[in-house]
């Protein structure tokens, strides 16, 4: 997709008609249930599976559909407008395979990638600790090189799908160099990845998020991703490639709470008349729209910039644009929803205000909209 064109073409609308279809007929009827009981929907994984949607974003060598960003934004889009949990179901393993893609071994990607296109196994990715989130740099979990294998010992924290996954992406300190030495591994969870925390949270309950333990886990030094020593550019060229689809899904959360407040809107009258005829209300939801259609925008032009390969060098920028721009734009969006539903709105018996809280959480993981500020910053000056 070139830097000018930002629409989808003719298959990918298409697709979107099959994908929001799927959403509303096998994800849409267990949001509510999976939200209030905090609660993994094993029925939307398996409708994700049967859908083939798990394979999507993968290359075809290895079991995937080898669709391109922009696609795979478009299913994340659609899956959060009706459950943003599955919709981070869809993009976690992705997350955590991304290293593997681009920068593991043949032979890494060989055994690990075709798991996770048929659902057989799910991944995740530890980055973050509770003293070094945004300054990833800070990680104290470290990694000792004992023959043919690695020692990693330590924590990590805010782990999406912590429990879920039997795969996890591990960054570890290998040197002291604050950014030359951090190393990255894929361990399978039986090796020793203990869960010793799940939290307890404002949105996305669908989704587990927790605290890892590792003690003298073992990893096959063939499980090392990349070289030694290159973790940190691995991991920040990860979130370059992934922040755009968290814009996806904030994108859907604001389009879902928008689709849902017109409906009601239609049906709840006041003085004789359906609120949706209110010129004030309309002004609300036009702006509400516009504003969406702005992120939609942005986004797509941030996964154009990954399908091309990045061939200006402004990839960091565009991601942290569109994930910033798209995820307050959810913020407010689903607020504003909730008040157009009045009263219904503030109560659970309605979805928006599950949007709501869900979309908060679209402003803070993957590096928090105050971190994007200071991306964009660097671009600008130098």
């Amino acid at each position: 997709m070139s830097e000018q064109q930002f629409s989808l073409d003719a298959e990918q609308i298409a697709f979107r008609e099959v994908i929001r279809k799927f959403a509303e007929d096998k994800i849409a009827p267990y949001a509510a249930d999976s939200d209030h009981n905090s609660a993994y929907s094993w029925e939307s994984f398996k409708a994700l599976q049967q859908m083939e949607l798990t394979a999507l974003s993968y290359p075809v060598e290895y079991g995937g559909s080898g669709a391109p960003l922009v696609t795979q934004a478009m299913v994340a889009e659609e899956l959060a407008r009706v459950c943003a949990s599955t919709s981070l179901m869809f993009l976690i393993s992705k997350l955590g395979m991304l290293p593997v893609i681009n920068f593991g071994s043949e032979a890494l990607k060989a055994k690990y990638l075709p798991r996770i296109c048929s659902g057989e196994s799910q991944a995740s990715y530890g980055l973050s600790e509770a003293d070094a989130g945004s300054d990833v740099a800070s990680m104290t979990t470290h990694a000792e090189k004992d023959g043919d294998s690695w020692v990693i010992n330590g924590s990590k924290c805010w782990i999406t799908n912590a429990g879920v996954s039997d795969l996890y992406t591990i960054f570890a300190r290998t040197s002291d160099d604050r950014h030359r030495g951090i190393t990255a591994f894929l361990a399978e969870a039986s090796w020793g990845v203990h869960v010793d925390k799940l939290e307890h949270k404002l949105g996305i309950k669908g989704s587990p998020t927790g605290v890892l333990r590792f003690d003298n886990l073992r990893v096959p030094d063939e499980n090392r991703i990349g070289e030694v020593g290159e973790g940190f550019t691995i991991a920040m060229h990860t979130l370059d490639r992934s922040r755009p689809t968290i814009g996806a899904q904030a994108v859907g959360i604001a389009q879902g709470a928008i689709d849902f407040a017109v409906n009601y809107m239609k049906d709840r009258k006041t003085f004789g008349k359906p609120i949706a005829e209110r010129q004030g209300l309309q002004w609300m939801v036009a702006e509400a729209q516009m504003q969406v259609e702005a992120a939609r925008t942005m986004v797509y032009r941030a996964c154009g910039a990954v399908d091309a390969g990045d061939p200006h060098g402004d990839l960091s920028q565009l991601g942290a644009m569109a994930k910033w721009f798209a995820s307050d734009v959810a913020m407010k969006v689903t607020t504003d929803c909730v008040q157009l539903l009045g009263g219904y709105g503030f109560t659970t018996e309605f979805p928006v205000e599950r949007m709501m809280r869900d979309a908060k959480i679209t402003q803070i993981y993957e590096g928090t909209n105050q971190i994007q500020r200071m991306v964009i910053s660097k671009k600008i000056f130098g």
